[in-house]
């Protein structure tokens, strides 16, 4: 009797050993979800990173939303400043005034003419 044991046991061992790794991965892996705690813990995790109203999904979306957004209030904020300074420039002497609209927007005086030359 016991040797047809041991040659039952023989055979198991050997019958493992011939499986392929990753089923005895998965294989062991699903034991240990059988534990009521591991699984437990397994749902509430897959609950929280993918149907939480407050899941992680979203957060890392809002999160790259704000680097963006924090990005583009400096722009505007150095924008808002040159802004700033060129408008003070403008006001303040009828010189720059001039000189900025001959520039920009091709004005000229009366007794004038303007050539445009593109590069």
């Amino acid at each position: 009797m016991k040797e047809a044991e041991e040659k039952d046991a023989n055979k198991m061992t050997n019958k493992q050993k011939s499986e392929h790794p990753v089923k005895a991965s998965l294989a062991q892996s699903l034991v240990v979800l059988r534990n009521k705690y591991v699984l437990t813990v397994v749902v509430f995790l897959v609950w929280l990173t993918f149907f939480d109203r407050y899941n992680l999904v979203d957060m890392l979306n809002n999160a790259s939303t704000i680097r963006e957004m924090k990005a583009e209030q400096e722009y505007y904020k150095a924008r808002i400043t040159e802004d700033s300074t060129r408008i003070m420039e403008l006001t303040s002497n009828n010189e720059n005034l001039e000189k900025y609209a001959r520039e920009q927007y091709l004005m000229k005086k009366a007794d004038e003419e303007i050539f445009i030359v593109k590069q």
